[in-house]
């Protein structure tokens, strides 16, 4: 039997009243196995059934892939040479077991970096390619030859053997020495076999190749097996799932019976149906009709913001009203992005709005060890005696400078008293015991940090974040890797740098500091918030769509829907790619119970530099009548109750038109020049005829903000409507307080607030 269960339409329902079924009538709950992919679902089952059908309900074999093996590995763990207590390796451990084999061998350990060959292989055992099958095949060896690690086959050996001896497995192996166990061994195939008589599999489209052959060999003598999944929700390719085991599950066993759970009852008619445009274009798919019973309920509504600074405030302030408006709880709205490194705009606007968050599936955005890392660096400019940054910073990216000479270097500083940077200025002068090539590396370390000090008595913030990036070569330590958590890497370290870019332009419309010192400290108390977060008190969720699965919310806020992002720039070689990227949209708009929000930018910072962004294309699959697009606060709006064709052609008389102001930039004071000294420069001078003209046209502009007056009603890109209290200054320093409902006032130079008169 295979279950084709939609997006809300209560599948583990359905899985726990088959369940039920069985034990009223009469099936033993020793001959029930039921597998699922998460501990969480596992537990809410298993309860569920005892719920409903008493104690029997305890007796089930009931858990995850990973728990349900192991159970059994245990019991037959000596036909295959292993104690019966093995332990379980989790990935630390196993990251330190390769890394202990690599310096063995005497292996360049940036080659043969410890978790990119244990991704390598884990990819080996989930394809149950062991370490025969890859010494049989030329292809595998050679694939690792291309990638510059020929003796990877001999890492691998290595480490299937020191695992044996120890009498330890990982979590691969406990799928990989299951199908040894079921191949092997016949006997203990059938014991299984007539032992799980009615099997389950919740998610089915999420299994791997190993997993399937699993549950196919238990299943062949009774074929009495029933799966449940969706083959719309199928987003874990890169974990090794394969969507083929769903599509082709009538192919492998005898007359199967199809059912299809189409009604949703978790979302509104505008979420159901919008939802359903997008997943229709996908070409390898069952066919179904998802429906809803609920209200139609609001349409879907899509932001189109500015830059993804502005996308964030959007959120936020939408989150604030609808809250207070709605008396909804925060825990009642969710963020979901595409890669984790988009969290750093909304915590940022969460955080300025007095907004709580959490952070699922991953740390606050400036927790991450890449992003303390960059900030060390810069909290070192600003502080040399911070000895915390230093020693983040001073052997990384590795430059040859140990555990041990550290130790060193701060026993030093603690006998004379001195920080450590101190001591690293004096290294000549002060016996540690340290060898020349060290003194060297420790000195050439000073230089560089003393080459960034002077770089920023001259540079802005961002440009200093952007050279230490730059010479530290932390990127290219970082992509070395070449793994997605790698690339994930580097591009929360682009979004630090794009976040820097945004605070200096905020910061000089506010004419506040725009000083990197500044933004440290607004850093270090985003990092204070974020740790606070053990009580009970309701708050966002934030999410990658991966982590989502499962969850649902009332409403929901899907961003940074642009080409190259979402879908992923990466998924753009196949259609089937593509086609596991539209699933992953799918799954993110079903999240939604009542309303769906989604947003793109028209510009996004990408290394400081702001690029031009395309729509992306899910946006444009949703048929249109599912949607409302919203306009931005920066955007004139119109009036909605004339049409303004009844005009006829606009008549600009130009004696009536105001004459168009020329705006000249106020020279910088020299040090050496008093204020009273300086004299506007005559540009009739100091340049020809043609490059005048060039320079005049370049600065005529009509300036709205010299219009303003005391009583005007004004729009503001990210503040929205406000009126002007008052007016003071001349020129380029020109303020003006301005009232905001809800925010208060605000002093703004008028020269950089880009005010817009309402009346």
């Amino acid at each position: 039997m295979i279950i084709i269960a939609g997006a809300g339409s209560g599948k583990t329902r359905v899985l726990t009243y088959r369940v039920a079924y069985l034990l009223e009538n009469g099936v033993d709950a020793f001959n029930i196995l039921s597998l699922t992919f998460t501990n969480k679902s596992a537990k809410e089952m298993k309860q569920r059934i005892i719920d409903t059908v008493g104690s029997e309900g305890k007796n089930l074999w009931m858990g995850t892939f990973h728990s349900v093996f192991a159970r059994i590995l245990r019991s037959e763990s000596s036909r295959l040479g292993f104690p019966s207590n093995f332990t379980i390796y989790d990935s630390q451990d196993s990251v330190r077991l390769i890394g202990a084999i690599v310096r063995e061998m005497q292996l360049d350990k940036d080659r043969y970096k410890s978790k990119q060959v244990l991704s390598r292989i884990s990819q080996f055992k989930n394809n149950l390619i062991t370490v025969k099958a890859y010494f049989g095949n030329p292809e595998y060896q050679e694939d690792d030859k291309k990638a510059s690690r020929p003796r990877m086959g001999d890492i691998y050996k290595e480490y299937v053997d020191r695992c044996f001896k120890a009498g330890a497995m990982d979590f691969d192996d406990l799928l990989l020495r299951t199908n040894e166990l079921l191949t092997r061994f016949p006997d203990v195939l059938a014991k299984y076999q007539d032992r799980f008589r009615y099997i389950m599999v919740d998610e089915y489209q999420d299994t791997n190749h190993s997993q399937y052959l699993i549950v196919k060999a238990l299943a062949d003598r009774f074929q009495n097996i029933c799966v449940v999944g969706d083959d719309s929700q199928s987003i874990y390719a890169f974990r090794g799932a394969n969507i083929q085991n769903i599509l082709n599950f009538q192919k492998d066993y005898k007359d199967v019976r199809m059912f299809k759970l189409e009604q949703n009852y978790r979302s509104s008619g505008n979420i159901v149906q919008a939802a359903n445009s997008v997943i229709d274009k996908n070409k390898t798919k069952i066919e179904k009709d998802v429906w809803t019973a609920n209200e139609q309920g609001a349409p879907v509504k899509v932001m189109r913001t500015t830059t993804d600074g502005e996308e964030g405030r959007f959120v936020a302030e939408n989150v604030f009203e609808t809250a207070m408006n709605e008396q909804l709880k925060y825990s009642d709205f969710c963020v979901l992005y595409r890669t984790n490194s988009q969290s750093r705009a909304f915590e940022d606007a969460f955080r300025k709005k007095g907004i709580k968050y959490r952070i699922y599936g991953g740390l606050s955005f400036y927790q991450r060890k890449e992003i303390k890392d960059t900030l060390g660096y810069l909290r070192l400019l600003v502080n040399q005696n911070d000895e915390e940054a230093l020693k983040r910073v001073i052997n990384y990216p590795p430059r040859g400078i140990g555990a041990t000479t550290i130790d060193k270097l701060a026993v030093a500083a603690n006998h004379y008293k001195k920080s450590i940077y101190e001591i690293l200025e004096h290294i000549d002068q002060i016996d540690l015991k340290i060898n020349a090539g060290t003194k060297t590396k420790l000195r050439d370390f000073v230089t560089m940090i003393k080459t960034f000090q002077i770089a920023a008595e001259t540079s802005n913030a961002f440009e200093v974040a952007d050279l230490v990036v730059k010479k530290t070569k932390l990127i290219k330590d970082l992509d070395k890797d070449g793994t997605p958590e790698g690339i994930s890497k580097v591009e929360n370290v682009q979004e630090l740098l794009n976040g820097l870019k945004d605070f200096i332009v905020d910061q000089k419309e506010k004419e506040e500091d725009a000083s990197l010192a500044f933004f440290l400290e607004d850093v270090a108390l985003a990092s204070d918030l974020d740790g606070d977060d053990k009580d009970d008190e309701p708050r966002v969720a934030m999410m990658t769509i991966h982590m989502s699965k499962g969850l649902e919310f009332p409403i929901v806020y899907v961003v940074g829907l642009e080409e190259n992002l979402f879908p992923s720039a990466m998924s753009m070689t196949s259609r089937a790619d593509l086609e596991e990227e539209r699933r992953l949209f799918y799954v993110a708009l079903t999240r939604a119970e009542r309303q769906a929000y989604l947003s793109y930018t028209r510009n996004r910072y990408r290394w400081g530099k702001l690029v031009d962004c395309e729509p992306s294309r899910f946006l444009g699959e949703i048929d249109e009548q599912y949607l409302e697009f919203l306009t931005t606060t920066s955007e004139p709006l119109k009036n909605k109750y004339l049409d303004e064709d009844i005009f006829g052609e606009l008549d600009v008389r130009t004696n009536y038109t105001p004459k168009p102001k020329i705006r000249f930039k106020k020279p910088a004071l020299r040090p050496s020049a008093k204020k009273g000294d300086v004299k506007r420069p005559s540009l009739e001078k100091k340049m020809p005829p043609r490059k005048l003209k060039k320079v005049v046209k370049a600065s005529i502009d009509f300036d709205f903000s010299s219009e303003i007056k005391a009583g005007n009603f004004v729009m503001h890109t990210k503040f929205g409507k406000g009126e002007v209290l008052t007016i003071e200054g001349e020129g380029a320093n020109q303020k003006a307080e301005i009232k905001f409902p809800g925010i208060g006032s605000k002093k703004l130079l008028l020269q950089f607030a880009k005010l817009k008169i309402i009346k």
